[in-house]
């Protein structure tokens, strides 16, 4: 277990971590995402032991690791893989068995070691080619076997995947769930690929100014963010200003744009509040059918369709409310839907997400 407390971290008086807290459970996948520039890659550097923080302490299972020399064996407990693949010029078996030769193992161990590490990245009978005239994925796989055959009990990586194409990209996710499966690996994680944390993670936390604005589950972090900050970067496509007019069995109802929308809650009437909406949570129909069960239904006009690799997203505007629905490119022909169309809206009350109202 890894208990983060209160961590800052300052450069030359600016601060880049700020009062960062968390507790990390043995054999986790933690998730870190977050805008650019607001200390990530700082704070994986303290988990790391890379980096000293200016005040706060890490602790791994009671222990406490801030500081320590680099003699202490606990350090050995850490490994951390970086944004851009680091290779050495020698031979991809040399590079993996680095680690192996500073701790002084015996040869055959080191040898038997690195080539079942070879055998888990999928470079069997690479050992004997010079690392760096492999592509871009395969040394990401090197630099992981090169830490993940020390057999640390925290794996740190810092944008794993940021340079890689779609296909070592998932070569490389599958490697980072197998090691945490099969060797119960916690797993600390960072990452700009919204759909990529989704994937990978048991909890997700939102850094943004240096601080974890929001930490939860994969659910709570993408369909409950806590501020619209939050929601906008995790790519909620409408996020609508409203008042609370009135409660109802349980339910909030919010007068937006002249549009009346139902929303989980018992707000104070009157109350300023946003309410965030997915776009995959709407559904779109080109008559009045009976919207199954949905609560909420609004009528409007298509403005326009926006292809998105293979969905479109098709904005709807409904006096002066316009609201996004993604829907696939064969619905669209289905439908025939086109701008100018008279459509309607329908989605569920539990897709509808208050937040308070910012400045």
């Amino acid at each position: 277990m890894i208990e983060i407390h209160n961590i800052t971290k300052a450069f030359d008086g600016n601060l880049v971590v700020t009062g960062v807290s968390e507790t990390i459970q043995k054999g986790e996948i933690f998730t870190i995402i977050g805008p650019s520039g607001q200390g990530k890659t700082t704070l994986l550097r303290i988990l790391g032991l890379l980096e000293r923080p200016t005040s706060g302490e890490v602790l791994l299972d009671g222990i406490s690791v801030t500081g320590l020399p680099a003699s202490d064996p606990n350090r050995r407990r850490i490994g951390m893989v970086f944004q851009n693949p680091v290779v050495f010029k020698d031979s991809v078996f040399h590079n993996i068995a680095i680690g192996l030769r500073y701790r002084g193992l015996p040869k055959e161990e080191i040898r038997k070691k690195v080539l079942q590490k070879l055998h888990e990245i999928g470079l069997s009978g690479y050992e004997h080619r010079n690392a760096t005239t492999l592509s871009g994925g395969e040394k990401q796989r090197v630099s992981l076997a090169r830490v993940m055959v020390t057999g640390p009990d925290v794996l740190i990586l810092d944008e794993p995947t940021a340079n890689l194409d779609p296909v070592s990209t998932e070569v490389i996710e599958d490697l980072i769930r197998y090691y945490n499966r099969v060797y119960n690996t916690t797993v600390i994680l960072s990452t700009h690929d919204m759909i990529q944390g989704q994937r990978l993670a048991d909890r997700v936390a939102v850094m943004m100014n240096g601080r974890f604005v929001q930490s939860g589950t994969i659910f709570t972090i993408f369909t409950r963010p806590c501020s619209v900050d939050v929601a906008k970067f995790i790519g909620i496509g409408n996020i609508i200003p409203g008042t609370i007019i009135r409660n109802e069995e349980g339910l909030s109802v919010i007068l937006t744009h002249g549009s009346l929308i139902h929303a989980i809650g018992t707000f104070p009437v009157g109350t300023k509040v946003k309410i965030a909406i997915r776009p995959e949570e709407i559904t779109i129909h080109t008559g009045p059918d009976r919207f199954s069960s949905a609560r909420n239904v609004i009528a409007g006009t298509i403005e326009k369709i926006m292809p998105i690799g293979i969905i479109s997203r098709v904005s709807v505007k409904s006096g002066d409310l316009i609201l996004l629905a993604q829907v696939t490119w064969q619905s669209v022909r289905e439908l025939d839907l086109r701008p100018g169309d008279r459509v309607y809206l329908s989605f569920k009350v539990p897709s509808v997400h208050i937040m308070p109202d910012e400045p």
